[in-house]
């Protein structure tokens, strides 16, 4: 995959397998957001795929979430609205793509990365996929993702999450919230059970299932303008001296 991030499909026997990778710990920037929402709706437009399973590359991180350089590099409202919609574009291919998406989570997950986690119909993890909200920390706040992390834990869990924002919780804080169904000791178990899942769900009633995830997904159907108005939340205060000072003191960590 490309040094800049890129994001790709393979599909096997009903089965597409969706992988994004960056090289800072699965970052996103604004390209590879932009890729992997165009790879899950061609995905959920191609009638020869039953399931979705959604990866990043590598075995630690996850998803660091959105990327500081970039965010560092947006000079107005415009560009920083553009921006925090990439994470809304990805967030709603997955809940509007007919077939259930199962993430497969190898490792911590930070900001956008647990959005992801938390916008696919079905999770599996290992025990080292622990998550943290730091959107606060660097002056922003997890307004995007914060729909979908709220519809799967709870508002509770999600305020712990958001103002907490340094902390990190373990996976088995977030399997105990229900946003891992299960946990496992080693990616390779993970990988067992995530492939056991996916060819099971292969060989389902397809319209069974587009009904299924309707039902789950019912209330939502506003997350198109939502998303995007909470996009430009944070667009307007990743402008702010407080913000660009506080992703300086981050990035020097």
């Amino acid at each position: 995959m490309s040094e800049n991030g890129n994001a790709e499909t393979i599909i096997n026997e009903g089965i597409a397998t969706v992988t994004f990778f960056h090289p800072q710990s699965n970052s996103l920037p604004g390209e590879v957001l932009r890729k992997l929402a165009t790879e899950i709706e061609s995905a959920g437009t191609n009638k020869d795929v039953t399931v979705i399973i959604l990866k990043s590359e590598g075995e630690k991180a996850f998803c660091a979430g959105a990327s500081f350089d970039e965010l560092m590099a947006i000079k107005n409202l415009e560009e920083g609205k553009k921006f925090f919609s990439g994470f809304a574009a990805v967030i709603n291919a997955m809940r509007k793509t007919p077939q259930f998406v199962i993430a497969r989570v190898q490792g911590k997950a930070v900001g956008g990365g647990v959005g992801l986690a938390c916008a696919a119909d079905y999770t599996l993890a290992t025990e080292a996929a622990s998550v943290k909200l730091s959107e606060l920390a660097v002056g922003i706040g997890p307004f995007v993702v914060g729909p979908a992390v709220e519809r799967k834990i709870g508002s509770s869990a999600f305020a712990q999450l958001g103002i907490d924002a340094t902390e990190w919780r373990t996976a088995q804080w977030a399997k105990e919230r229900g946003l891992y169904a299960e946990i496992f000791p080693s990616i390779e178990e993970l990988d067992k059970a995530v492939l056991r899942l996916a060819q099971k769900l292969s060989l389902s009633n397809p319209d069974a299932m587009h009904e299924l995830k309707k039902v789950f997904w019912k209330g939502t159907d506003e997350w198109d303008t939502l998303l995007i108005e909470r996009a430009e939340i944070s667009g307007k205060l990743v402008l702010s001296d407080f913000t660009r000072k506080a992703i300086e003191k981050f990035k020097k960590k």
